[in-house]
């Protein structure tokens, strides 16, 4: 879920004027990633060994070149020019990598080329057939590796075809697992010198079929997903191994229970050994395993790591050289790295931070391990460097969310930075020295000459009275002090999510600034359980979700009541996904707080969740009986008071339509009036120019019902 909060997509529709004007809601959804996105240089890839980077022009039509120091771009090659020498129609010019300073490899549906620049010419290099997907190319071997529906291929030379499983329906090979937990986003893995493939494959055929309507045929037809639910049989997962050359497979099933979960699948750097990281059902429990890539023979448990509460790799091993990789672990209360022997031995921890670092991102020669991290401040996003010699950490950046584009041998990087003052500010530093060497972009505001209002971010305590909580109000631009508002809190409240950060519109959606122009206040709070904290700060929600999460939203509005401007009679409340269940969990568990709610897609009881997400947090249903009473909002359906509109995307296959189709029967039968709406075929999110619809849904029916 932790992907699922409520998001904007990416749609582009052109301003019909630069004179001042009205935001409309129109461009609010479909606009802040198009025509109102920052100025930007879009598409940074460093050249192998030289010090030019290349990138792609504003209209996406031409690839460019540029240098560290030197501001004039030159152009290397233009979409015309590309789809004439490969024969295709790439929809904008893209590559995928750089071979060498003089040709790239890029590809479009389903074809993998190799273009030459000086010679003018691009080589096919693969074609996959059609229906296939998960599409991962190994360089070092020029072969493809492929899903078609549930299992596995690799195609190279001359697109002759290897199928590697050929397996049942219910058996799953090369996608990801774990409903995508863990960090997994992957399920195929070739191994440094492409010898090897590693892959995913789950047995699901104990999972039971949960059943989605199609209503596109004309009398209507069932998709059934595999849907695993707190408490039930789950999938059985496996990793295999193939070796490209005899072209056989071996398997790696889990050493304990056989629904442990294999995650982080690793590589070390001689191809000799895979790594896993297995976790026990009840997610307390993590063993790194090592195992020999030819035979998949176990060859040891380097270390384990266990927590009362729950454990959650999520990074693969970073091996910094032939015996010795950095493992990130939160085991000290935030996620820092340490540095470990291909035997299992801790040589050291590397950081000791009070803050959460959020992935590697490389190694240099020098033995300085590069990674991403929020820094002192949890609202930014940094880079560092540590040496794994000396323990010597170094910021790269600061104040503000910094993402970051490394040269291969990391002596320089490409860095765009947003703060709140900030749209996008690009400079090349050197990083040995971290001196800037050019600015590249400083955007101009993208809503000048729009009407827009104001935000401020500020702390409160938690209803712990002593955890510091980070909350962001928007105001509209005619601000009166004077005046009543009403307010409309938008929430999301769950693990892995983070709604304020110290960028441009401070991580605000723009629809809330067009309701901020509609006479509101839009309020946000990260509350307890949410991102980039801490260990304590996140699981003091275990087997009790919804609980402090609350606690923390109602401090929020004890705020907003002390402020002489809010009108503490007119509350609105709304979120998706997690923030659908805590809109719902306010209005019903708290009720008479708020006027009005609405909640998206929200889960309303938490034994009709995904296995993965939902027993990590609150166990399973026969280990947590009352926890998982406590936190069903079918038992609270007669509290409700105001006005509540559920919404639910018919084939939603995260938060399926059970939770908000339970809640409307428990209303029926207390005889309580609430409102549903459903939208027919879209999944957890409503996408597309249907999101307009959403949010007019939305936004109308607060400001009609909040009165």
């Amino acid at each position: 879920m932790r992907y699922l909060f409520f998001t904007l997509f990416l749609f582009a529709i052109g301003l019909q004027s630069n004179a001042q004007q009205e935001l409309t809601l129109e461009q609010a959804v479909l606009q802040q990633w198009g025509s109102f996105y920052p100025q930007h240089t879009a598409a940074v890839k460093w050249i192998p060994g030289t010090s030019n980077y290349s990138f792609v022009s504003a209209d996406y039509l031409t690839l460019k070149k540029g240098n560290v120091k030197n501001d004039k771009a030159e152009d290397l090659v233009t979409l015309a020019e590309l789809n004439d020498w490969t024969g295709m129609t790439f929809p904008w010019m893209r590559i995928d990598r750089w071979k060498d300073e003089n040709s790239f490899y890029a590809h479009n549906a389903g074809k993998f080329f190799l273009v030459d620049i000086a010679a003018k010419k691009a080589t096919a290099l693969v074609e996959l057939p059609d229906g296939a997907d998960n599409a991962e190319m190994c360089y070092e071997n020029m072969q493809v590796a492929y899903t078609v529906d549930n299992n596995l291929y690799i195609r190279g030379e001359k697109n002759a075809e290897n199928r590697i499983t050929n397996e049942e329906a219910h058996i799953v090979s090369g996608q990801a697992i774990a409903r995508r937990e863990f960090g997994i986003v992957d399920g195929i893995f070739w191994s440094t010198s492409g010898k090897f493939l590693a892959f995913y494959q789950k047995d699901e055929s104990m999972v039971a079929d949960y059943p989605l309507l199609d209503i596109t045929t004309p009398t209507g037809s069932l998709n059934s997903i595999k849907y695993p639910m707190a408490g039930q049989t789950s999938e059985k997962p496996k990793v295999g191994i193939y070796n490209v050359a005899s072209k056989k497979t071996v398997y790696i099933q889990p050493r304990g229970a056989d629904d442990d979960y294999l995650t982080n699948v690793s590589w070390g750097p001689k191809d000799e050994f895979v790594y896993v990281v297995e976790v026990n059902r009840n997610q307390d429990h993590a063993k790194v395993q090592k195992y020999n890539a030819e035979t998949g023979d176990f060859v040891a448990t380097l270390f384990e790591e266990q927590n009362e509460k729950w454990v959650e790799p999520e990074h693969a091993l970073h091996f910094v050289n032939d015996n010795q990789f950095v493992y990130m672990s939160e085991r000290d209360g935030f996620m820092n790295l340490y540095l470990y022997s291909d035997k299992g031995d801790l040589v050291k921890q590397l950081t000791t931070n009070k803050w959460v670092a959020q992935s590697i991102i490389g190694h240099d020669a020098a033995g300085n391990v590069y990674f991403q991290g929020t820094g002192e401040s949890p609202l930014q996003t940094n880079y560092f460097k540590v040496n794994i010699g000396s323990g010597k950490q170094t910021a790269l950046t600061n104040d503000g969310t910094h993402s970051a584009t490394f040269s291969a041998d990391f002596a320089y990087f490409f860095d765009a930075m947003s703060s709140h003052d900030t749209p996008n500010l690009e400079g090349i530093y050197e990083t040995k020295k971290r001196k800037k060497l050019r600015e590249v972009l400083k955007a101009d505001n993208p809503y000048e000459g729009v009407t827009m209002g104001t935000a401020e971010i500020g702390t409160i305590e938690a209803g712990d009275n002593e955890t510091v909580l980070y909350h962001r109000l928007i105001k509209p631009s005619n601000f009166d002090p004077s005046k009543k508002y009403p307010v409309l809190v938008y929430v999301y409240g769950g693990p892995h999510a983070q709604l304020i950060t110290d960028s441009w519109l401070d991580g605000a959606s723009l629809w809330m600034y067009w309701m901020a122009e509609q006479g509101y206040l839009v309020y946000t709070v990260d509350g307890r359980g949410s991102a980039n904290r801490g260990f304590a700060f996140e699981s003091c929600i275990h087997r009790q979700l919804g609980t402090k999460e609350m606690e923390d939203q109602l401090q929020g509005v004890q705020y907003l009541q002390s402020l002489p401007y809010v009108d503490g009679e007119r509350l609105a409340v709304h979120g998706w996904s997690f923030g659908g269940y805590m809109t719902t969990s306010l209005m019903l568990r708290n009720a008479g707080v708020f006027n009005v709610g609405v909640a998206g897609g929200p889960v309303t009881d938490w034994s009709y969740y995904e296995v993965m997400y939902g027993e990590r947090y609150m166990d399973q249903p026969s280990q947590n009986v009352k926890g998982y009473k406590e936190s069903s909002l079918m038992n609270y359906v007669e509290n409700l008071k105001g006005d509540l509109l559920l919404i639910h995307g018919t084939i939603d296959d995260v938060v399926v339509m059970q939770h908000n189709y339970a809640l409307v029967q428990a209303f029926v039968e207390a005889g309580v009036q609430m409102d549903f709406f459903p939208y027919p075929m879209h999944k957890h999110n409503v996408r597309g120019k249907d999101r307009v619809h959403l949010m007019r849904k939305v936004l109308t029916y607060v400001i009609e019902h909040n009165k």
